[in-house]
């Protein structure tokens, strides 16, 4: 008896103690569920319409809107040889809407031209603008939202009509954003213009269109801009809206001080820096 109780012992251990052995392997080799996070990939601009060329722009440029438009003007001459907009119109476009490279939403998102979300599937991030909090497009590098700029312009049959202006009328396409819906502000084409006519980007497009500027250049200089001051206006509101600094506003006209008065007639033509 008692040789089989010990059998039976024996027996009893050696059982368990290969269903201990089989339950630690399988504990070994189960596997925890892991779940993957994606991050979206920049897919807003296709492979087939993206910038022939690779242009790498350095921040640092952005030091002046001279700057700017140096690190950029090449783009917007490529962008105007693809989709026929005026490398001015982009140029002037990009320095108004992105402060030349110095606003919150493109220092953020590499948006240049204010474009809003819309149909985007893209990035995207949020910004006071018109209302609190509005979606923009985000783009991985400036030049895709040139890109997306031209895409945008292109694509749209409310701005179809544009595209059938002379490729040198950036007077015509200013005035047509507006008309078209691209800004809400009313003096958005005078804004461009300025812009344009300052800093001379006409150039850029005769350069691609191997026209002579110089048309341009005498109008340009033959037009005289007034602004007349009203309640609340100062040097520093006014310089700021005509694209001028308070010592050109001043210096056009013959001010000592900073003192001006209501209905009083100031030159706010734009100046002629050269590059």
């Amino acid at each position: 008896m008692m040789v089989k109780r010990t059998l039976v012992v024996i027996m009893v251990c050696f059982i368990a103690m290969g269903c201990g052995s089989s339950k630690r392997k399988y504990r070994k080799n189960s596997r925890k569920e892991v779940k993957i996070e994606r991050r979206s990939t920049d897919s807003r601009i296709p492979a087939a319409t993206a910038p022939a060329t690779e242009h790498r722009v350095a921040t640092a440029s952005y030091n002046s809107v001279e700057g700017y438009l140096e690190a950029f003007s090449a783009i917007a001459q490529e962008e105007m040889r693809t989709y026929k907009i005026p490398a001015s119109i982009t140029l002037a476009q990009a320095v108004l809407e992105s402060g030349a490279g110095k606003g919150a939403l493109t220092l953020k998102a590499n948006n240049h031209f204010g474009i809003k979300c819309h149909d985007w599937t893209g990035d995207v991030v949020y910004h006071d603008d018109d209302a609190r909090g509005e979606c923009f497009r985000k783009y991985k590098d400036p030049q895709y939202s040139f890109r997306d700029h031209s895409l945008f312009l292109s694509g749209r049959q409310r701005y179809a009509s544009l595209f059938d202006l002379k490729p040198d009328d950036y007077e015509g396409w200013a005035y047509g954003l507006r008309k078209a819906g691209y800004a809400t502000d009313r003096k958005y084409p005078e804004k461009l213009i300025g812009i344009i006519e300052r800093y001379r980007l006409y150039i850029y497009d005769s350069e691609v269109l191997g026209s002579d500027p110089g048309k341009f250049t005498e109008r340009s200089k033959n037009v005289v801009n007034i602004h007349t001051v009203k309640k609340g206006d100062t040097l520093y509101a006014i310089a700021r809206k005509y694209n001028l600094t308070i010592e050109e506003l001043k210096s056009k006209n013959g001010l000592s001080g900073n003192t001006i008065e209501i209905g009083q007639q100031l030159n706010v033509t734009p100046a002629y820096n050269g590059f």
